[in-house]
């Protein structure tokens, strides 16, 4: 049995992916040094001295690779066997959390642990993605088999969102829809992504222009209607495969608009609402009589479409409101909305600041008067990116950034190689969640997304999301290292 075991561990070193191990340890070094130039003190200079952050996060690191080094030795097999068990013991966690842990600036999401405190919803994320690999690799499961199967993935992910919003910690919470990507590779419609893109620029585009007033209605809402119109033509020429009624719909919205345009030379108001209704209305109308002549029901799902649309549109005023006021105050500043350089977008502006001040090559080690200055609040943790960018400059930004896509293009290769739909699964979630943290992280230190707490993975200072993303990436690693036994 021992012989079996030493075997065992034996063929996962020869046959562990070392490129990524590599690749993680640069990530980590250079997140350490990153922070201990975003941390520097003059008085105590010391980098791995355990006063300074960067200290600190040397200890997590040694720790994250004792970590990594156990998960390697486990049997490949208990990831598998355990995985709705360790979903399960995640999903108490975290509702344990809600009522335990302390509040901390309006959040109940850090569990107190002596002297340190960890965050359970970093490490719900592997327990989501195993169980989530779980489910698929269930015997003849198939995701549009059924609709039970939707049900049964949904309720995988948003469980631990909910609980994770009863905490207060909405960043974290969002971070598990990148799942969704998981889903599309297998096998959800794209509609359901392109639904979400949709949201995403209807929302921005209705918040952003709501001062001024065309036909009428908010500026932002009549581009939205003309958006929603080219949807239309969209998904009847690629989807329905219909390029005839795309034609006739675009005519019709070209003829309608060269009249609106008329009317209004000769001075005659048109009420915005009423005429895009009228316009897309009569255009449904024209889909909806069209597939009961052609049978094609596909046509139905472009009704919908716009329908749903329609009454997003509606529904973004709602949906802002039900947002707390700092929440509000931070997405109109990403907007542009409105301009608080002295409150709510204060850090932005100073890492904006701080990234412009760096030019091409930056401004060298330690020498970035930005970060000496401390002008960023929580330079170390989720604003770490402009302190690469003030002192490694363009050129810094961009190499972390290639290392990124490297790694996320390894991951996906390392999964398209997997034997087992569980480890294909798992692999494309630790890709999604990877993709999401780091477009979003530097999304807002550039000011091109609402800050909302999310951390560069092994960049930003900090225990849990290190060893978070550690455990996802080492998990990974062991069941790579076991795919020839495994394809036999």
């Amino acid at each position: 049995m021992a012989s079996n075991l030493n075997d065992s561990t034996i063929s996962t070193f020869k046959y562990l992916d070392w490129f990524t191990v590599i690749l993680y340890l640069l990530l980590v070094t250079a997140g350490m040094v990153s922070i201990y130039a975003a941390s520097y003190d003059f008085d105590h200079a010391n980098m791995l001295s355990f006063e300074e952050f960067s200290g600190k996060q040397f200890r997590w690191i040694g720790l994250s690779l004792a970590i990594g080094f156990v998960l390697l030795l486990i049997d490949v097999r208990v990831y598998e066997n355990y995985a709705y068990v360790i979903y399960a013991g995640i999903l108490l966690l975290l509702l344990v959390t809600i009522f335990v842990a302390p509040d901390i600036k309006g959040s109940r999401s850090w569990l107190p642990l002596g002297p340190m405190s960890l965050q359970p919803a970093e490490f719900g994320k592997c327990a989501t993605a195993l169980c989530l690999a779980k489910l698929f690799s269930s015997y003849n499961f198939v995701l549009n088999a059924s609709k039970t199967n939707y049900y049964k993935a949904f309720a995988i992910i948003f469980l631990p969102i909910l609980l994770i919003l009863a905490q207060n910690e909405t960043g974290s919470a969002l971070v598990y829809l990148s799942l969704f990507f998981v889903l599309y590779r297998e096998g959800m419609s794209g509609l359901v992504l392109l639904a979400a893109l949709c949201a995403v620029i209807f929302f921005v585009v209705d918040l952003k222009f709501t001062e001024t007033l065309l036909l009428g209605i908010p500026t932002g809402q009549a581009a939205v209607f003309i958006l929603i119109m080219v949807l239309i033509v969209a998904m009847l020429t690629f989807y329905c495969r219909q390029p005839e009624a795309a034609r006739n719909v675009f005519l019709w919205y070209a003829g309608s608009a060269l009249l609106c345009s008329l009317l209004a030379l000769i001075g005659v108001n048109v009420p915005g609402l009423l005429f895009f209704f009228l316009v897309i209305g009569v255009s449904l109308l024209y889909c909806i009589l069209l597939m009961f002549k052609t049978k094609a029901k596909n046509l139905i799902i472009t009704v919908a479409a716009a329908l749903m649309s329609i009454a997003f549109v509606f529904s973004v005023d709602f949906a802002l409101d039900k947002l707390q006021p700092h929440q509000q105050l931070r997405i109109k500043v990403a907007l542009g909305i409105v301009d608080d350089n002295k409150s709510a977008g204060y850090n932005v502006n100073q890492s904006k600041i701080a990234i412009g001040s760096g030019g091409l090559i930056g401004k060298g080690f330690l020498n970035g008067t930005q970060t000496k200055l401390k002008y960023v609040p929580e330079q170390h943790t989720d604003f770490i990116y402009c302190t690469i960018g003030e002192e490694e400059g363009f050129v810094g930004s961009v190499a972390v950034l290639v290392a990124f896509l490297i790694l996320i293009l390894r991951i996906l290769a390392l999964g398209e190689r997997q034997p087992t739909t569980f480890g294909r699964v798992y692999a494309y979630s630790v890709a999604s969640y990877l993709i999401f943290h780091i477009c979003i992280n530097i999304g807002m230190v550039i000011g091109l997304c609402p800050v909302i707490g999310i951390p560069l993975p092994f960049f930003s200072y900090g225990g849990s999301s290190l060893w978070g993303f550690t455990i996802l990436l080492f998990i990974l690693l062991r069941i790579d290292a076991s795919r020839r036994e495994r394809s036999h």
